[in-house]
C-alpha cells in the first residue's frame, strides 16, 4: 500500500508538471482563420481590433491571412471549401455574395441575427439599404456589410477658372458635362492631350452609373430576365460614346489614359484630368499627395430630364443618383467555429470596434507623418461616430466627406444574382465595343444581353438535368486501360524474348521508369480522362455534375462562336506573325554569336539572360516599356523624340488599342529570342565545315552557301521550332493575363483574348468547369491536327543527315 501511495503521489506530481508545460484540451485555444482582410505593416487599425478581440476572448486566437479572397480571387476560396478546410471568416466583395450564396458556399446568418441583443445589435435598419440588400440572396442574409463607398464628381477649381468656368458651379446635367469637358480639354501642337476635361470611364464610374442616372436597369425584379439592352441603357451608352467622340475618340483617349499613374502622379492631382467620377477613397490620397489641391465635390451629373428644378444642388434622390460597392464579412459553410466567427464579425462591425480601428490607424499615420482620412462604413451610426471623432482638420476634406455620406441613402447597387460576374463582364464588353465604334450601342447591348440571358435560362433549367452517371465511362475507360496494359505487356514480352539477361534488363528499366509512369497515370492521365468526362457535363465543382451530352460543344460553336473565333483568331495572328519573327530573330542572333571573336561567351550570356526572366516579371516590365502615352512608355517617348519630331508619325497605342495589342505582345516575345538562339547555335555548329568549303570552291557566295547548305541542314531545327511555336501560341496565357489586367482582362475589344485565357475565365470566373473542359479538348484537337499536318508535310522540306525510312 505504501508503494502504491508513493506511486500515486509520483504520478500526480508528473501530471501537475505536465499541465504546466502542455495546456489541457479544455484550455487549448480556438484558432479562428480569417481570409481577405488586408494584413501588412500599415494595418495598425486592424491589428488593434484583432488584439482587442483576442483580449476580450482569451479562448480565441485569430489567424489573419490576406489570401486575396476579398479581392475577388475565387480560386483559393473554392479549393478550400471543396477540400473541406474553409476559413472561418472571409472578407468578400458584396457584389459576389449572391453568386457564392447561390452555390451553397456561405452560411446564412439569419439564426444569429434573430438572437441579437445588447446595445449594438446587428440589424438591417442600422445599415444603408444598398449595402444591406446587396448582402441578401433569396431573402436570407449571407454577409454583414463593413466598408462602403459611393461615387461623386471631383473637379479641379483652378482648371475651371483657367477655362473661364465658374468654380462654384459644376456641371449638373449631361449636356453641361459635355460642354465643360470640351472647354477643359487642351491639346498640344502635335495633337496629343495636354490635359483632358473628363473621361467617361476613368476613375470609378463604369456604365452602371450612366444607366441608373437615366432610369435604366440590368435585371428584372425577379432576377430571371436580363435587361441590359433596355431603351434607357441604349440612351446612356449613346451618351458615353458621344462624350468620347467629342474628345477625339475612344482609342485616342484610351492611349492617353494608358499613361496615367497613381499616388502623387495621379492625373487628377497633376492637372491632366479636370473632372473625374471617383469614390471616397480618393480623399485620403488628396490629403496625402495633394493637400493644396483646389478641388470640390458634386453629385454626378444626370440627364436633363431627371433634374428636378428645385433650386437645390445635391441631396434629393430625384435630382442625382450614385452607386455603391464595398466589402462584407461572411462565414463559409463547413467552418468548425461558426459561433466564434459570428462573435468576431459582431466586434468588427460594432461602433466600438470601428473606434478602436480608427484610433490606432490615426495614431500610426501621425507617427509616420501621414494625414488620416477615415473610410466610410455601411453602418450609419458608425459613420456618424467617425465624422464626429475622426474628421480631418481640413474644412475642404470635411465638406467632401459629408457630401459622400449624404449621397449614400440614394445609392444604387449591382444586381444580386448568381451570374453577377458574367453580367459585369458583359456590360464592360458592350461598353467598350460601343464607345470604340465597333458596334452601335443598341447592337452591342443586345448581343451581350442575349448571351447573359442564355446563361440565366440554362442555370434555371439546371435542376431538371439528370445527374451525370460516372459508372459507364469509368468502366469503359478502365477496360480500355487494362487492354492497353495487356497489349503493352504482350509487346514487351515479344521484344524481350526468353533471354534471362534481357528480362532482367527490362525489369530494371521498368523499375527505373516506375516513378515517372506512376506520376503520369495519377497526376496527368487521370486529370486528362476526368476532363474528358466533364466536357459532357454541367459542373461547377461545388455541386454534383449533371449530364448535358454535347451541349457544351454546341454552345461553344453557336452562342459563343464569336468569342471562340476571336480567341483562335488571336492565337492564329500570334502564330503567323510571331513564330516566323521569333525564328528569324533567334537565327540571326545565333549567326552573329557563331563567330570566333573575343568576348563571345559574354555576348552569348547577355542574349540568353532575357529568356530566363520569369514570364510575369517580363510582362510587367513590357507593360511599362510599351505604355501608349509617351509620358510613361519608354519606347513611345523615344518614338516621339525621333519619328514624331522628324516625320510627324504618331506613336502607336500598343496595349491600349486593339490594332497594336497583339504586335506589342509579339515585340515583347522577341526580347526572349535568346532561348531559341541556343538551339540555332547548336544547329549551326553541327553544320559540317567541309560542305561550306566545297561550296566556296564551287564559287558560291555567302547567301548561296547559307541558302543551299546551312538552311537545309537546319531544317530539323526549323521544324522543331515551328511545332513548339504553334503549341506555345495556342497555349499562351501568363503574359496576356498580366497585360490584360490580371483579372480575366482580355485587352481592348478582346484583342488579347486567347484560347487558354478564355478557358481560364470560364473555369475560375464563371465556375463553368464542364464548359472549360470542352474548351480544353477543342484546343487539344486543334493542336493535334496542326501537329499532324506539319508532321506529314515535313518529308517535303525537312532534310536529315541520315534519310528517315
Amino acid at each position: 500500500m505504501k508503494a502504491l501511495s508513493s506511486l500515486s503521489r509520483t504520478g500526480a506530481a508528473l501530471l501537475a508538471a505536465l499541465s504546466l508545460v502542455t495546456p489541457s484540451l479544455a484550455q487549448k485555444k480556438i484558432k479562428l482563420v480569417v481570409w481577405g482582410l488586408q494584413s501588412g505593416k500599415e494595418t495598425a487599425g486592424l491589428d488593434a481590433q484583432i488584439a482587442e478581440f483576442e483580449k476580450r476572448n482569451p479562448e480565441i486566437t485569430v489567424s489573419n491571412l490576406s489570401m486575396g479572397a476579398g479581392n475577388m480571387n475565387p480560386q483559393k476560396l473554392m479549393t478550400a471549401i471543396v477540400g473541406g478546410v474553409p476559413p472561418d471568416v472571409i472578407s468578400q466583395d458584396r457584389f459576389t455574395i449572391g453568386d457564392w450564396a447561390s452555390r451553397g458556399t456561405f452560411m446564412p446568418l439569419d439564426e444569429f441575427l434573430a438572437t441579437e441583443t445588447g446595445p449594438e445589435p446587428v440589424k438591417a435598419e442600422n445599415y444603408y439599404p444598398a449595402a444591406w440588400n446587396e448582402a441578401l440572396y433569396q431573402g436570407k442574409v449571407y454577409a454583414i456589410p463593413t466598408g462602403i463607398d459611393d461615387r461623386m464628381l471631383m473637379y479641379n477649381r483652378k482648371l475651371f477658372r483657367e477655362a473661364g468656368l465658374d468654380p462654384d458651379r459644376p456641371p449638373k446635367t449631361w449636356d453641361e458635362l459635355r460642354d465643360y469637358a470640351k472647354k477643359l480639354t487642351k491639346v498640344n501642337a502635335d495633337k496629343t492631350y495636354a490635359s483632358i476635361g473628363f473621361i467617361p470611364n476613368f476613375g470609378n464610374s463604369w456604365f452602371y452609373i450612366y444607366s441608373w442616372m437615366n432610369g435604366g436597369s440590368f435585371m428584372s425584379p425577379d432576377g430571371k430576365t436580363c435587361t441590359l439592352a433596355a431603351p434607357e441603357n441604349v440612351t446612356a451608352m449613346t451618351f458615353m460614346k458621344q462624350l468620347y467622340d467629342d474628345l477625339g475618340g475612344y482609342d485616342k483617349v484610351n492611349v492617353y489614359q494608358s499613361g496615367f499613374q497613381s499616388g502623387e502622379l495621379d492625373p487628377f492631382f497633376t492637372g491632366k484630368v479636370a473632372m473625374v467620377i471617383n469614390g471616397d477613397w480618393m480623399l485620403g490620397n488628396v490629403a496625402r499627395y495633394a493637400p493644396d489641391l483646389d478641388f470640390a465635390i458634386a453629385p454626378p451629373p444626370s440627364p436633363k430630364e431627371r433634374i428636378a428644378h428645385t433650386g437645390r444642388f445635391a441631396n434629393d434622390k430625384d435630382d442625382h443618383i450614385t452607386w455603391t460597392g464595398g466589402f462584407s464579412l461572411a462565414i463559409p459553410k463547413g467552418t468548425q467555429h461558426p459561433k466564434e466567427a459570428w462573435k468576431f464579425i459582431q466586434f468588427l462591425s460594432s461602433i466600438e470596434g470601428y473606434r478602436i480601428y480608427n484610433q490606432a490607424q490615426k495614431e500610426y499615420n501621425e507617427k509616420i507623418g501621414r494625414p488620416y482620412v477615415f473610410r466610410l462604413s455601411a453602418n450609419k451610426a458608425v459613420n456618424a461616430m467617425m465624422f464626429r471623432e475622426f474628421s480631418p482638420e481640413s474644412a475642404r476634406l470635411q465638406t467632401a466627406l459629408k457630401a459622400y455620406i449624404d449621397m449614400l441613402p440614394h445609392a444604387r447597387y449591382r444586381p444580386v444574382t448568381f451570374i453577377g460576374q458574367k453580367l459585369w463582364d458583359a456590360h464592360v464588353r458592350a461598353m467598350e465595343r460601343a464607345c470604340q465604334g465597333a458596334q452601335a450601342p443598341e447592337a452591342s447591348l443586345q448581343e451581350q444581353q442575349s448571351l447573359v440571358q442564355k446563361e440565366l435560362d440554362k442555370s434555371f433549367a439546371r435542376e431538371s438535368l439528370p445527374l451525370f452517371n460516372w459508372t459507364p465511362p469509368v468502366v469503359v475507360l478502365s477496360i480500355l486501360g487494362l487492354l492497353g496494359l495487356g497489349y503493352g505487356a504482350w509487346r514487351g514480352q515479344q521484344q524481350v524474348g526468353k533471354s534471362r539477361m534481357a528480362k532482367q534488363e527490362a525489369l530494371a528499366g521498368w523499375l527505373m521508369a516506375a516513378p515517372w509512369i506512376l506520376g503520369f497515370l495519377v497526376f496527368t492521365l487521370g486529370p486528362i480522362l476526368t476532363s474528358l468526362m466533364l466536357a459532357f457535363t454541367d459542373y461547377d465543382v461545388l455541386h454534383p455534375a449533371r449530364a448535358v451530352g454535347v451541349g457544351n460543344f454546341k454552345e461553344l460553336f453557336t452562342d459563343d462562336r464569336e468569342l471562340l473565333g476571336k480567341a483562335i483568331g488571336n492565337a492564329t495572328y500570334l502564330s503567323v506573325f510571331g513564330i516566323p519573327l521569333g525564328m528569324v530573330t533567334g537565327l540571326a542572333i545565333a549567326l552573329l554569336l557563331n563567330q570566333k571573336v573575343k568576348g563571345m561567351n559574354f555576348y552569348r550570356t547577355a542574349f540568353y539572360i532575357p529568356s530566363i526572366v520569369p514570364a510575369i516579371a517580363s510582362a510587367v516590365l513590357w507593360v511599362w516599356l510599351l505604355a501608349g502615352d509617351p509620358n510613361k512608355g519608354l519606347l513611345n517617348a523615344l518614338w516621339k523624340e525621333t519619328l514624331t519630331a522628324w516625320f510627324g508619325i504618331a506613336p502607336p497605342g500598343w496595349f491600349g488599342v486593339p490594332e497594336w495589342a497583339k504586335p506589342g505582345l509579339i515585340v515583347q516575345g522577341l526580347w526572349g529570342a535568346g532561348g531559341g538562339m541556343i538551339l540555332w547555335l547548336a544547329g549551326l555548329q553541327g553544320v559540317p565545315q567541309s560542305l561550306n568549303e566545297a561550296a566556296l570552291i564551287d564559287g558560291a557566295n555567302v547567301w548561296q552557301r547559307f541558302r543551299n547548305v546551312t538552311l537545309p541542314l537546319l531544317s530539323p531545327y526549323i521544324f522543331f521550332n515551328l511545332i513548339m511555336g504553334t503549341i506555345g501560341a495556342l497555349q499562351e496565357f501568363d503574359r496576356v493575363y498580366v497585360i490584360g489586367g490580371g483579372d480575366g482582362g482580355t485587352g481592348p475589344l478582346d484583342s488579347l483574348l486567347v484560347p487558354v485565357l478564355y478557358l481560364f475565365n470560364n473555369a475560375f470566373r464563371y465556375f463553368k468547369m464542364g464548359y472549360a473542359s470542352a474548351i480544353a479538348w477543342v484546343i487539344f484537337v486543334i493542336i493535334l491536327c496542326l501537329t499532324l499536318v506539319q508532321w506529314r508535310l515535313q518529308k517535303y522540306w525537312v532534310h536529315y543527315e541520315v534519310d528517315k525510312k
